[in-house]
């Protein structure tokens, strides 16, 4: 067997640069020597893994389907190495790489992750946040170990878990006119269906799961404004812009201090889903196994 996994890192670098310079720098080489490795990778694959546009490489066909599995395989090598450094195969990874959808990372993983470090304080977590579409990706790609989302994943190399059920309340700020609403009755549908509507970005689990949610009710959200975070919107909002639909657990703190209201609606009670997803290919460590079975646990209270 001729193929490397030094080849292979040089690969992955390069693809993550967009250039030998750069991957050279990342892991120490020469840029000659980065360039011979990719050289010697494409001949003996006989094929081109990047497409030349002046100083920058970019994959092509070839080098996106090959990238996932120098992954895992680049990760597999690592594993092996950090069971054995310690002197047994019992050790385990004390790092892990884990995406979180907006609402989750903002909200619900701190938690989590403090959690789990009470009981397994060695093993350090980088948290990579983003929307849903975004950690899907990062997954799809083995950039980080799992994810954990808010909307569903479209990606066919990832395996999806359901894991716990969210409330979605809808909110506006004190001023608004729908606040003025008698305490004691509902907002009526054509109220809902009148108002202007603060959306995240399409791609957001938290949008898809809004216009799942309410268009069925609504059949369209009349001027809607969208906004990059959930913080963004909790603020728009409490500014009087319009009503969101949002996660109770990102709206607590703003409601508790009489700066978000709660509208109660003819509309049924509000749930979504959210996963725990993983690359289909990827091969759990004692670390992340327990971390999984942790976030499990967690979702199953």
């Amino acid at each position: 067997m001729r193929l490397t996994l030094r080849q292979l890192q040089i690969f992955a670098a390069i693809a993550d640069t967009g250039s030998t310079t750069a991957a050279g720098l990342r892991i120490a080489l020469s840029q000659s020597a980065i360039s011979g490795a990719l050289n010697e990778l494409e001949d003996l694959l006989s094929a081109r893994l990047f497409d030349r546009i002046g100083k920058r490489l970019l994959l092509n066909d070839n080098g996106r389907a090959l990238l996932p599995r120098a992954r895992a395989l680049l990760d597999e090598a690592q594993d092996i190495e950090g069971r054995f450094a310690s002197g047994g195969a019992a050790s385990f990874p004390t790092r892990l790489r884990v995406g979180a959808s907006t609402t989750i990372g903002n909200y619900l993983l701190p938690a989590l992750v403090a959690g789990f470090r009470r009981g397994w304080p060695a093993v350090r977590i980088d948290v990579q946040v983003g929307n849903t579409r975004e950690v899907a990706e990062l997954v799809a790609r083995l950039e980080v170990d799992m994810g954990l989302i808010e909307g569903p994943c479209h990606e066919a190399d990832v395996q999806v878990t359901p894991w716990l059920e969210d409330e979605l309340v809808i909110v506006c700020g004190p001023s608004h006119a729908l606040a003025q609403h008698p305490p004691d009755g509902r907002v009526p549908l054509k109220a809902l269906r009148q108002a202007q509507w603060l959306l995240r970005e399409p791609g957001s689990g938290t949008r898809e799961a809004v216009e799942q949610v309410l268009l069925p009710h609504l059949h369209q959200l009349e001027g809607e404004m969208q906004f990059g975070s959930t913080e963004a919107i909790k603020h728009a909002a409490a500014a009087g812009l319009g009503l969101a639909c949002l996660s109770r657990s990102a709206i607590e703190d703003l409601a508790a201090l009489g700066k978000l209201q709660v509208l109660r609606t003819t509309l049924p009670r509000l749930l979504r889903r959210f996963y725990l997803i993983h690359h289909r290919q990827k091969r759990f460590t004692a670390g992340l196994e327990r971390f999984a079975a942790y976030c499990a646990q967690a979702g199953a209270r």
